[in-house]
């Protein structure tokens, strides 16, 4: 778009249906799910690479 083009819009109040609301809220809940069990897996994944690393600099015990 041309400088000329732009508009700038200002709102002032937001009115969504209370059931569509909650149909968004719904389908929110439901795909959060596997973006839960992805960050879950990256965490743990980095957990394993820390404390491999960590165990290579910390003495072992010798019996």
């Amino acid at each position: 778009m041309a400088e000329e083009e732009k508009e700038r819009i200002v709102l002032a109040g937001l009115d969504i249906p209370f059931w569509d609301l909650v149909w968004f809220m719904v389908k929110f809940a439901f795909a959060s799910i596997p973006a839960i069990f992805i960050i879950y897996f990256i965490v743990t994944i980095f957990g394993m690479i820390f404390a491999g690393l960590s165990s290579l600099t910390l003495p072992h015990p010798v019996p």
